[in-house]
């Protein structure tokens, strides 16, 4: 096969399962025929190539449609996958446009469901070469997402900040570091060439192969996104204290839990998951015991001084970093969400002690899973109220505390050090006996 072909072809076929929502991007990346085989170099770009096509998915297809006097038919999915990740080569990569252009059209003509496009393709993409990239970037970034996400989004930010949020999901994410000893920010930061945001977390504006980075065979770091960092944070658990992580896995939450000192239990209905999370104890010398049960209908005989629940969702607040979730999803999936978190959130209460602190937590930008969540856990427990976050709490994040004490951020936050993960995160205190 050509130099590059079988990158270019492994990235069209895992944009087009992303783009239908046939699975994760990652998932579909690692089970395409030879990308294994791949030199890393290859696999890298095969990954960029994917993920920069699907976050920009719409951009790509405003341009596209300038100059497709019709549109591809809607059963050629493989021909419409080529021609995205070809034009994203030229519009976003900046790949040589003799590269990526005789790349998409021998890869059209490999393929007997493809080859009757290549002779568009080719006239097609050196349109895109010479005009589409002002076309591409002038269309408003929502445009990258699928309809009913877009409109859930203006209704309850508006069309600005939905243009923002939208922008700040279609560029690349950042790899962001939790440290076992918060003490050693200054080292860290100096060998990984990272900086460090107010709140204790590192950041390195590439990602690229973590287990080459210094510090990782020792469990000096582990990879977190600041957003995702900050609820056990505002946890504030303290040496010996019993802390239950509630849907645990794969265990960031409860790495940060283990390095405080306290006496964890991680909890999660998935073993495959906690498996990770358990390699991830090991790799930083932290303990917890481990569960493996459903968190709605587990009881637990011991209560808790503090608990972390970081509910089931779905997951719009982490397009940074996964941008097949918006593809993956479909409007009613907060709905149906909705029963898991208020049942977790019933077990999170049983489990904690009178006078103890409950944080709860969606990595979700939808009001059902965050704001209303939290509205319908005050109403169902009484004996909960708000532990309002201050703004010395979040440095720099100030304007991410709601009215309410609760935290909602978006991924439009930060835009300068490169964005954050969008969260919502509410403290809570259960009534003393």
């Amino acid at each position: 096969m050509s130099e590059g072909y079988a990158a270019r072809r492994i990235a069209a076929l895992a944009y087009d399962r992303a783009i239908r929502g046939k699975g994760p991007l990652d998932e579909s990346l690692a089970a395409a025929p030879g990308f294994d085989a791949l030199e890393p170099r290859d696999r890298a770009f095969a990954r960029l190539l994917a993920a920069t096509a699907v976050r920009r998915t719409g951009q790509t297809q405003a341009a596209l449609d300038t100059f497709l006097n019709k549109p591809l038919p809607d059963d050629a999915h493989m021909a419409r996958a080529l021609l995205q990740t070809g034009a994203a080569q030229l519009i976003w990569l900046g790949t040589a446009a003799h590269a990526a252009v005789s790349a998409t059209v021998g890869l059209a003509k490999e393929d007997p469901a493809t080859a009757r496009f290549a002779g568009l393709f080719n006239a097609i993409l050196r349109k895109i070469d010479q005009q589409g990239a002002p076309i591409a970037r002038g269309t408003p970034p929502s445009a990258n997402l699928p309809d009913w996400l877009a409109a859930s989004w203006r209704a309850a930010y508006g069309t600005d900040r939905t243009e923002a949020i939208a922008a700040a999901c279609a560029r690349e994410p950042t790899l962001d570091l939790s440290l076992r000893d918060p003490a050693s920010a200054a080292h860290w930061a100096e060998a990984l060439g990272a900086e460090s945001l107010p709140g204790g977390s590192l950041r390195k504006r590439s990602i690229g192969d973590l287990t080459a980075l210094p510090g990782y065979e020792d469990g000096a770091w582990w990879a977190q996104d600041a957003g995702a960092a900050l609820p056990a944070r505002l946890l504030c658990v303290t040496p010996g204290e019993r802390v239950l992580d509630l849907c645990a896995a794969p265990g960031g939450k409860t790495l940060q839990l283990a390095a405080s000192g306290a006496d964890v239990t991680a909890l999660d209905a998935s073993p495959k998951r906690l498996k990770r999370l358990s390699a991830n104890l090991a790799r930083t010398d932290l303990s917890a015991d481990i569960i493996a049960t459903n968190g709605r209908t587990w009881r637990s005989e011991a209560q808790y001084d503090a608990i972390l629940l970081d509910a089931p969702c779905t997951a719009t607040g982490t397009l940074r970093r996964r941008p097949d979730a918006a593809w993956t999803k479909q409007a009613g999936d907060a709905a149906s969400l909705m029963p898991i978190q208020d049942d977790l959130a019933a077990t999170a209460v049983t489990a904690l002690r009178p006078g103890g602190r409950l944080v709860i937590c969606t990595c979700s930008l939808q009001p059902e899973e965050g704001e209303d969540w939290l509205a319908r856990s005050l109403a169902a427990h009484p004996g909960l109220t708000t532990d309002p976050v201050r703004p010395e709490e979040l440095p720099g994040l100030e304007a991410a505390i709601l009215p309410s004490g609760a935290v909602r951020l978006t991924p439009d936050m930060w835009s300068e050090q490169g964005g954050i993960d969008g969260f919502f995160i509410a403290r809570l205190h259960k009534a003393a006996a």
